[in-house]
């Protein structure tokens, strides 16, 4: 295990060294939820919980976390302790909900699914990572109607994933309105690698494509430590929220 300092030291979490470690991505996903205090939020495919954590620093929401692998999960569990977090853990598989979640709906849904399909890319040797990586039986729409039926009405369901794979996502959400996607580019002039893409339950407003969130500064990287940019740390280092606008 290694013991990780997520938000600049505010959020500690236990990882496996060889495992399925998080980054940079459930963070954002995390700064870019709507939720507020006292609503409920469910995240599937929680990992060792860095999603749920980021959260729950920044708001008093009831969060839920659902993970495949019981190992994960028990981490996710002991992670919330030790930062003082209050979240319920259950290890259960999307395409078999537990009973516990699949009684409950939600007014946020956030997920950060497998990145690859399994039939075009090889799996890494580790097993944590390749259920973490690529998708099992559960693929990527699978992912998208369980959570969309996990949600209350007009309630939100947020994303995070490959940019290429947008189509997919945009599939999977044809029966949802107010649609918001904000592409996060690594630097400036280059392509989208991710996408956050928001999405309400019964809504019928417009799609929104909003300009992307440039990750670095500069055009490539010339020091030794980080070079996110300054809306970029606000978010990795101080915690903050990431405002989509246009709402």
């Amino acid at each position: 295990m290694t013991d990780d300092g997520f938000l600049d030291g505010r959020i500690q979490i236990l990882q496996p060294r060889d495992g399925y470690r998080a980054a940079t991505d459930p963070v954002f996903l995390a700064a870019a939820m709507r939720a507020k205090a006292g609503e409920t939020v469910l995240e599937i495919g929680c990992g060792v919980g860095v999603a749920l954590a980021c959260l729950l620093h920044r708001e008093q929401v009831i969060a839920k976390g659902l993970e495949i692998q019981q190992g994960y999960a028990d981490l996710a569990q002991q992670n919330m302790l030790r930062n003082g977090l209050t979240a319920e853990i259950v290890q259960g598989d999307l395409t078999d909900m537990p009973a516990t979640f699949r009684a409950q709906s939600f007014d946020h849904v956030m997920m950060n699914p497998p990145f690859y399909q399994a039939a075009r890319h090889s799996a890494p040797k580790d097993h944590g990572k390749t259920t973490a990586f690529l998708e099992g039986e559960a693929t990527l729409q699978d992912w998208i109607t369980t959570g969309l039926r996990r949600l209350k009405p007009l309630g939100w369901f947020t994303i995070i994933h490959r940019a290429e794979r947008l189509n997919e996502i945009l599939a999977g959400l044809s029966k949802t309105g107010d649609i918001q996607i904000l592409p996060l580019a690594p630097r400036c002039g280059q392509a989208a690698k991710r996408v956050i893409v928001q999405a309400r339950k019964g809504a019928a407003g417009p799609l929104k494509l909003h300009a992307p969130l440039v990750l670095h500064t500069g055009t490539v990287h010339t020091t030794d430590g980080d070079d996110f940019s300054q809306p970029a740390r606000a978010i990795l280092r101080d915690g903050k929220a990431l405002v989509i606008t246009g709402r």
